[in-house]
């Protein structure tokens, strides 16, 4: 009896410590969950005025306790490294995630997604989870950066699975209660939203066979889904709206332009701008992507964004260096090779993101110069074409495709007497969407056709080599877009194709034949020619294989044609 009464009052006991736990627990969790939460907006906003080191500052007491304070922390650790690429930095952005990640565990100790009866606690551990989701995605980008090989690889697959398993299992927990709203519910609700909306956007972009072998694995990419969500994230005041504002701008700006789709709404992109630039009106983000809505606007002029965004702040190089590449290509539009060859200078001391890119545009800016001309820094262009393959990096275990390309072109540079290449800038210019870019704007359209008609009279008049068909057809190319861009359709096509009949007599640069159908392709579809688009469309996607450049050209065909649907998208839908 006296044992049963002992065992009885040690459960009363336990019951009533239990209680005051989950009163301590909720008035805690709640209380201590925003005040976190406000803590880490208040060093956002310190970040985005250019203040990184306060920011970092703030967060850093408090990273190994607040999973948010953590991954903050951690975030912009990462994004240093991914800039600077310095080996010590993407270890350093990696140790620190790793770490934010326990710090997530120790709140998540038990999946919140299985609760029935969701408290502040399981709330809680729903923050934890979707900051845990953020983790390993972060994780898994650095692994790619870090080590090349096959095992990381699947590494890094795995975490970007796991990654996106959870963000789908939170965002159906989410709908299902929709009744539940629990403390700091916006900041939830605008992490889950950012990261089912970044998933469901990037695989939509996979061409079909690719998105095929993905959804066998579980994946699935709607583009209209997640579009929708990163609006909803980037609308309400959240912890992640920033980063959902710039990856909706990244898309809109960036990503149809790589992908040559044009399918970039510049309104909306200019709509997500404005509270940024209003509130953070020195933040050199923000000025940056003022800077490339202008510039794809054509208002090249506008470039002083850019400049301005170098001078807003002198924390963090690395951002300068985003600026400097778009110098480089503005001041490539109106043709003014110098500084076009200064901004690149800057990137190849700088920036180590693609040293082989940066040096061989420097000797193709060197080589659109006069032969008698000075060239700055006394350099020499044909030194600086035959040290870029010494400079070839990879990047999740592949070189880049763009310095696969530069490494090509500037073996015409290895011999004792070289064969100068007739327009290496226009050339590369072609190959990051340029003649998009000038086509809003005549005058520099007229700029580009004049040096193209200047090399081929150049061309016209020197001794025949090895080279010279190659040339020509480049040259024909080059012309054909600039035609297009006027508005003179049947002398483009003349051009494109003129290209392809001198298919067999072209020994080197094999990819101008299936760019220049592509081209063709695209001047079909504004002529309503639906039947010769598709005919040249399956010739450039079966017939042509392992050329340089060849993602760049296929992702073109996937996104003007589906070959399942068997139908063509217009031409609105390929420029912004």
């Amino acid at each position: 009896m006296l044992l049963f009464l002992l065992r009885h009052q040690v459960l009363v006991l336990q019951l009533l410590l239990w209680f005051v736990f989950v009163l301590v627990c909720h008035s805690f969790s709640e209380t201590a969950l925003k005040e976190c939460l406000d803590d880490c907006m208040e060093a956002l906003d310190l970040f985005l005025n250019n203040r990184f080191n306060e920011s970092l500052d703030k967060l850093r007491p408090r990273i190994n306790e607040s999973m948010y304070h953590a991954l903050i922390y951690a975030t912009v650790l990462e994004m240093q490294a991914m800039m600077t690429f310095q080996h010590e930095d993407i270890c350093n952005a990696g140790h620190t995630m790793k770490n934010a990640q326990e710090v997530c565990q120790r709140i998540n100790k038990k999946s919140c997604i299985t609760c029935h009866n969701p408290s502040v606690n399981a709330f809680l551990e729903l923050h934890a989870e979707v900051c845990f989701a953020e983790c390993q995605l972060q994780r898994a980008a650095l692994t790619f950066l870090q080590d090349e090989s096959m095992v990381s690889f699947i590494k890094g697959g795995m975490k970007v699975r796991n990654s996106y398993l959870i963000y789908k299992d939170l965002h159906s927990f989410i709908k299902s209660h929709s009744c539940l709203k629990g403390p700091c519910h916006v900041h939830l609700e605008g992490g889950i939203s950012f990261g089912v909306g970044a998933f469901n956007l990037t695989l939509s972009l996979f061409p079909p066979r690719i998105l095929k072998v993905l959804e066998f694995a579980g994946f699935s990419g709607d583009k209209e889904y997640g579009l929708s969500l990163l609006r909803d994230g980037a609308t309400g005041l959240n912890l992640r709206s920033m980063l959902c504002v710039l990856l909706l701008l990244c898309y809109h700006t960036f990503l149809t332009f790589v992908l040559g789709t044009g399918e970039g709404d510049l309104a909306e992109a200019e709509r997500l701008l404005k509270p940024f630039r209003l509130r953070y009106p020195e933040g050199a983000i923000f000025l940056f992507f003022a800077g490339r809505i202008e510039e794809i606007k054509g208002n090249i002029d506008e470039a002083r964004f850019f400049e301005n965004g170098c001078r807003a702040q002198q924390t963090w190089k690395q951002f300068h260096h985003m600026c400097y590449w778009e110098l480089m290509w503005c001041f490539t539009y109106k043709r003014v090779w110098k500084v076009a060859y200064f901004y690149a200078d800057l990137l190849s001391k700088e920036s180590r993101w693609s040293k082989a890119m940066y040096v061989y545009m420097k000797a193709a800016y060197l080589s659109m110069l006069p032969a008698d001309e000075a060239r700055p820094f006394g350099e020499d262009e044909v030194k600086l074409f035959r040290i870029v393959p010494t400079l070839k990096q990879k990047i999740a275990g592949k070189s880049p495709p763009t310095e696969k390309f530069a490494i090509r072109k500037a073996r015409r540079y290895k011999a004792p007497q070289p064969i100068k290449l007739p327009v290496p800038v226009l050339e590369m210019m072609y190959m990051w969407n340029g003649f998009s870019m000038i086509s809003k704007q005549e005058r520099l359209t007229d700029g580009m056709l004049h040096t193209v008609m200047e090399a081929e009279r150049t061309l016209l008049e020197s001794p025949e080599n090895e080279y010279t068909m190659d040339d020509r057809c480049l040259l024909h190319m080059l012309k054909g877009l600039c035609f297009k861009n006027k508005g003179l359709i049947q002398a483009a096509e003349e051009c494109f194709n003129r290209v392809c009949s001198s298919e067999k007599k072209i020994k080197f640069d094999h990819y101008l034949v299936p760019n220049c159908l592509v081209e063709l392709s695209l001047l079909y579809i504004d002529q309503g020619r639906r039947e010769e688009a598709i005919k040249t469309l399956h010739k450039a996607k079966h017939n042509y294989k392992d050329y340089s450049m060849e993602s760049r050209a296929v992702l073109f065909l996937l996104f003007l044609w589906n070959p399942e649907r068997f139908s063509l998208v217009s031409t609105s839908a390929l420029r912004v």
